[in-house]
């Protein structure tokens, strides 16, 4: 078998010893969007495309004692790869589906939250994407769920829970949301703020309303500035869901709706309205745990950290006001692929193919400031 999927390269590369190579075949400019941490680069693709044997000089300085994984966007080319590696006697294998497979893999762990009731972590390490499953007397609520919907079936089995509401932070950019059709499956409610949900049948929720999931209620705090109907939720004061709102390391983009059309075009008038709604969260508990829906990195599960340090390590809420505007409204990274067509799909203007979802998600998660 020359292929290993991505599920189980994941799993390999927890741990630090006995992880194998991963050789990334790509354009430079791919590779530095967005590859696989700890990954080693050799831009062979052309040759591999045009004369594979062109490719054996640069491919024949690689360590002889590691397995080698090989990878690519969709996992053709770097099959070639993986078969000039064999010839020159190296153990090879290809990543099944590239960098689309990578962007799959799913884990989960239990959050450390202070609370008797039981809090699951589900990151997508390729998207740097968290989503959250809130377990409580036997009910069970999801918060900000990607579109591969068994990830979430699965953590419902695991702790014997029925699952009773679904939750969207706000309407995201980088990644097709799976609220929708996880609650439909279920058949159960799907909540998202009216100012998200433009073209969505969801259940409004605003801010000051309570949820109850088994015996835990989750107060609605309405969080505006990325985007118009962006909310966090406090669950009784142990963990406040932050959606992208606020990270551990920063804060949410304020341009992203403006420049897919959703919202008006007053980006600073945006940066204001989430300096605003940051004020809100950290006049929460210092030991209260901030989850966001987002992490930079390629996360393991559980990412989460109190507000005390989070004030100690987010730069941007040590500026004033009037600092935190000009920063936000000036300094623009990189937009998330697709993202125009991502975001118009989470509000309900645009229906994409299940088939195109992978594709038209692929890239890096860019929904943080900085």
């Amino acid at each position: 078998m020359q292929e290993i999927s991505p599920e189980e390269l994941g799993e390999q590369l927890q741990d630090d010893n006995d992880g194998p190579l991963v050789l990334d075949i790509r354009h430079q400019a791919d590779f530095e969007e967005w590859h696989i941490p700890g990954s080693r680069h050799v831009d062979v693709y052309d040759e591999l495309t045009d004369d594979p044997e062109q490719a054996m000089e640069p491919l024949s300085d690689l360590p002889s004692d590691e397995q080698i994984v090989t990878v690519c966007a969709a996992g053709v080319v770097s099959q070639t790869a993986t078969e000039v590696l064999r010839e020159l006697g190296y153990d090879a294998v290809t990543l099944t589906d590239g960098m689309n497979g990578w962007s799959r893999v799913h884990r989960h762990a239990n959050v450390p939250v202070d609370s008797d009731d039981t809090l699951v972590q589900v990151a997508r390490p390729g998207k740097g994407c968290l989503s959250h499953v809130l377990v409580s007397d036997g009910e069970a609520a999801v918060f900000d769920p990607s579109h591969y919907l068994d990830e979430y079936d699965t953590v419902l089995e695991e702790f014997h829970a029925d699952l009773v509401a679904v939750f969207d932070t706000h309407a995201h950019a980088d990644h097709v949301s799976g609220a929708a059709a996880l609650a439909d499956r279920h058949d159960v409610p799907y909540y998202l703020h009216p100012k998200d949900a433009l073209a969505l049948d969801a259940t409004p929720v605003g801010d000051g309303q309570t949820v109850t999931v088994g015996s835990l209620d989750i107060d609605v705090v309405h969080t505006p500035g990325h985007s118009e109907g962006s909310v966090s939720f406090d669950l009784e004061g142990a963990a406040l869901l932050t959606g992208d709102t606020l990270f551990h390391d920063s804060v949410g983009r304020v341009e992203l709706g403006v420049e897919a059309g959703i919202e008006d075009s007053d980006v600073e008038g945006n940066a204001a309205t989430l300096y605003e709604s940051l004020q809100r969260l950290l006049d929460r508990p210092d030991d209260a745990l901030i989850l966001p829906a987002h992490d930079p990195g390629s996360p393991e599960p559980p990412v989460a950290a109190t507000l005390a340090e989070v004030r100690e390590r987010n730069d941007d809420l040590g500026r004033n006001r009037e600092a935190f505007v000009e920063e936000l409204a000036s300094d623009i990274p990189d937009h998330p692929p697709n993202f125009e067509r991502v975001k118009r799909t989470n509000v309900g203007r645009e229906s994409v193919p299940e088939d195109e979802l992978a594709e038209l998600e692929l890239g890096p998660n860019n929904c943080a400031a900085e």
